[in-house]
């Protein structure tokens, strides 16, 4: 089993930037791949970004390509969102998931940390 918790939301002016970080603990060797995903008021939940534990292969959606940048710190189980020059399309709840392999969708995905609020005022 893998926990995920998520944390470093909060409200920004756009513009500006925020890191979210989802720390890992369990087997987290059985599900290698850590994905970012965000759901907006009245929205579907969405891909934004995923990357693997053990390998520089990255995806991100084209709406957060240039902006959004991901990072890991393997030592701590932990995957950082770095979100830069943040727009108010960007608000919505945040979620990290884990899943076996590298994947943009949401159904790959069966271990899923609580949610992190990103708010962008404009």
């Amino acid at each position: 089993q893998v926990q995920l918790v998520e944390s470093g939301g909060g409200l920004v002016q756009a513009g500006g930037s925020l890191r979210l970080s989802c720390a890992a603990s369990g087997r987290t060797s059985s599900r290698p791949a850590m994905g970012w995903f965000r759901q907006a008021p009245g929205k579907e939940r969405e891909f934004v970004a995923a990357t693997l534990w053990s390998a520089y292969d990255s995806y991100y959606s084209d709406s957060v390509k240039g902006r959004f940048t991901l990072s890991r710190d393997n030592a701590k189980n932990t995957v950082y969102l770095q979100m830069n020059s943040l727009k108010a399309d960007d608000t919505a709840v945040y979620y990290c998931a884990a899943a076996r392999l590298l994947s943009t969708e949401e159904a790959d995905y069966d271990t899923w940390g609580q949610g992190t609020q990103v708010t962008v005022s404009s």
